[in-house]
């Protein structure tokens, strides 16, 4: 397998001085094994998951809803974090500003050992009382039975941002002054089409940011990045920590 290689520039801005600010997608953890919701394979027991992915969903089959989303927590639980969430672990405990913002609901990037996320979809492992509207976190591997329940009787939902819901707005401003500070902004492993996210490289972008994508594929980013590396994130970055300052082993 070839090395990855830099350009002078990217090396020269990652080198340099400002925080590096990540924003991933469900690529970096399909490299981990975890399926993306739109890939081949997207199909769960007969279900689009997108169609369950709704409040109107949960409202009309909670107990369905709950067995996806139970299906999804033990795939998680069964998953490791691989070279891409290890390697922005190690940057982030190089570089403590840092920030990595996910579009990832799975904690791969917190097993990793990266010590704050910026989740802008929310968690798996964290549950929301649909009565009362609080939330706690809960890692059991076995939730039954389903649907659970509230200390107060009410059912509990993932604390998830479903299809039709709007994003936590304190996480959503974290995110904008993340990316607006950031003198580098990677862009990993997403289709960059899923709004509001989709809208932070521009926003980086406008704030000065040098932006760059990491992605197999072509995206909707792609002709505004400043640099493209046609990469999985587990080869890309690795070495784009390393060159930005993180000691870490480079996968061959």
């Amino acid at each position: 397998m070839d090395p990855v290689v830099l350009s002078s520039t990217l090396r020269r801005h990652l080198a340099g001085p400002g925080p590096i600010v990540a924003l991933t997608g469900a690529g970096v953890s399909a490299e981990s094994g975890l399926p993306t919701f739109r890939g081949p394979g997207g199909l769960w027991e007969g279900h689009d998951p997108v169609q369950l992915a709704t409040p109107e969903a949960f409202a009309r089959d909670p107990l369905l809803v709950w067995r996806f989303y139970a299906w999804r927590r033990a795939s998680a639980a069964a998953a490791a974090p691989n070279a891409g969430h290890r390697a922005l672990a190690a940057l982030t405990g190089a570089r403590p500003e840092t920030r990595i913002v996910t579009q990832n609901v799975d904690g791969l990037h917190e097993r990793a050992g990266t010590p704050s996320v910026l989740r802008l979809h929310g968690s798996l492992w964290r549950l929301r009382c649909v009565a009362e509207g609080d939330e706690r976190e809960d890692l059991r591997d076995d939730l039954a039975p389903l649907p659970p329940r509230c200390r107060c009787g009410a059912l509990l939902r993932p604390a998830v941002v479903w299809f039709g819901e709007a994003l936590d707005p304190g996480v959503l401003a974290a995110a904008h002054a993340a990316v607006r500070q950031a003198a580098v902004l990677l862009v990993a492993g997403t289709s960059s089409l899923v709004w509001p996210a989709a809208a932070l490289p521009e926003v980086a972008r406008e704030a000065g940011a040098f932006v760059v994508e990491v992605n197999p594929e072509p995206t909707a980013l792609s002709d505004d990045a400043d640099e493209v590396l046609r990469l999985p994130a587990g080869r890309a970055l690795p070495v784009l920590a390393a060159a930005a300052g993180a000691a870490i082993e480079i996968p061959a």
